[in-house]
């Protein structure tokens, strides 16, 4: 998961007798593509890593919420005042995202959970990573599959935002039943660990505006290496029983994401949005921010229920781009 990548709001254009309008807008979506293409590269070598050295990575474990951390302050630092700007502009489109995805994938989540009959660990980590906010790798997904960039980075920034509120009290009452559930300690872990630094990062974009500029070509690279060691120290965690779980935790993760992708594109057609913001949710609901839903996994249960975040990180990322490069080779239907 690219968990800080934001491209630009629109293609660079060009005149026949001019260069294109912001090179540096240019330069960021190509930095963006190629970190997307090698991500989901960076994630399998993590996890084997992981798997075949887990001594190695274990006692980095206490580490994982300062990793997660990293993460949201880079995605504070691409955060800026129109993203926020276009939630007042189109409060039904975005409402209508974050209700989408706050509904269909902890449902989804849940319901294949119990149709798989996983276990509780690998339940409760499945319903966790549907009850996450989306991750901002779905803003990039949705500028390759030319879909509206501006809705994406709203519905995400939002989604993260009540996080805390919505995320503990959705794994309460769909995952309760599967094991006791600390959701008081849940909202404190993710104030820590995705709203402050989140905000650290929004004001460090306003304030330190040159430095900020320098750096934003870095984060997706620096996501990427970060959310994948997060992956290896998840996968060392649960090295013993992955064997044994793997083919059920990748069947559930495949169809979890699916219905994501799916039925977002659907909630965008059943609420009359246009075909550029039904692209947009599809990638919304369907992309998690897995980072998160594997910390809290770990700090609050077991590593095995953690393996369900690491093996979405990696899935939805090679699916984001197979689902974005075909819908970028069809005619938008509005157009």
């Amino acid at each position: 998961m690219l968990e800080a990548t934001k491209t630009p709001q629109s293609t660079p254009k060009t005149r026949a007798d001019a260069a294109p309008v912001n090179p540096a807008h240019a330069a960021e979506a190509k930095i963006a593509r190629i970190a997307v293409t090698v991500f989901p590269l960076l994630v399998v070598v993590a996890g084997v890593a992981g798997y075949l050295l887990p001594d190695a990575f274990k006692p980095l474990g206490p580490g994982v919420p300062y990793l997660l951390g990293i993460i949201m302050f880079c995605m504070g630092l691409t955060l800026t005042p129109p993203d926020f700007a276009s939630v007042a502009k189109r409060p039904w489109a975005v409402v209508l995202g974050i209700v989408a995805h706050y509904v269909i994938m902890p449902g989804a989540g849940w319901l294949i959970a119990v149709a798989l009959n996983l276990s509780p660990e690998l339940a409760v980590g499945l319903i966790l990573v549907g009850c996450a906010p989306s991750g901002t790798a779905s803003n990039v997904m949705a500028f390759l599959a030319k879909g509206d960039v501006a809705l994406s980075v709203a519905v995400a920034s939002v989604s993260t935002l009540i996080a805390p509120v919505v995320t503990p009290l959705l794994v309460l009452f769909l995952a309760g039943s599967y094991l006791q559930i600390d959701a008081g300690g849940m909202v404190l872990d993710i104030v820590k660990t995705v709203l402050l630094p989140v905000i650290v990062g929004l004001l460090a974009r306003l304030f330190l505006k040159k430095f900020v500029a320098k750096v934003l070509p870095v984060l997706p690279w620096a996501s990427a290496v970060v959310i994948s060691l997060i992956v290896a120290i998840v996968v060392a965690g649960s090295a013993s029983k992955i064997v044994a779980a793997g083919g059920i935790v990748f069947l559930a993760v495949v169809l979890h994401n699916g219905f994501g992708l799916g039925l977002g594109y659907l909630a965008g057609k059943l609420g009359r949005l246009d075909d550029k913001a039904r692209r947009a949710l599809a990638f919304e609901v369907g992309m998690q921010n897995s980072g998160l839903a594997a910390t809290l996994a770990t700090a609050h249960f077991s590593p095995l229920t953690a393996l369900p975040s690491a093996v979405f990180s990696l899935w939805h990322n090679i699916s984001g781009a197979i689902v974005a490069a075909w819908l970028a080779r069809r005619p938008l239907r509005d157009a």
